[in-house]
C-alpha cells in the first residue's frame, strides 16, 4: 500500500489537523515508511506462538465482593441516606427527567 499527498490531504482533513503543503510532503515518506514496516511486521511466522496482552504475566488480585452490614463503618446505610433525599423511589433516588 502507498500513500500520496491526496491521501495525507484528506487524513489531514478528517483529523481537523491544519498541515501545509511542505508537512504534507514531508509526511508521505514516513507514512510509506510505517507502513511498509507493518507489512513486513505480516511476514513474521508466529504459528505455535500463543497471543499476549503484555510482555510479563499479568494476574488481578482480586477480592470477593461483600457487603459491608456494619452502619459504624459504611455499609447497609440504604434507609439512613435516603432520608435526605428529596424524591426516593423503590429504594433509589428518585430523580428528574432529563430526556425530551
Amino acid at each position: 500500500m502507498s500513500v500520496d499527498t491526496a491521501t495525507v490531504a484528506k487524513i489531514a482533513s478528517l483529523a481537523r489537523i491544519k498541515m501545509t503543503e511542505a508537512e504534507i510532503d514531508a509526511m508521505v515518506p514516513e507514512l510509506n515508511g510505517i507502513l511498509a514496516w507493518v507489512e513486513q511486521l505480516g511476514e513474521v511466522d508466529v504459528t505455535g506462538i500463543e497471543p499476549m496482552t503484555a510482555v510479563i504475566p499479568n494476574r488481578q488480585r482480586l477480592r470477593e465482593d461483600v457487603v459491608n452490614a456494619d452502619p459504624q463503618t459504611g455499609g447497609d446505610m440504604r434507609d439512613a441516606v435516603l432520608a435526605n433525599a428529596p424524591a426516593a423511589e423503590h429504594g433509589f433516588f428518585g430523580v428528574p427527567k432529563v430526556i425530551e
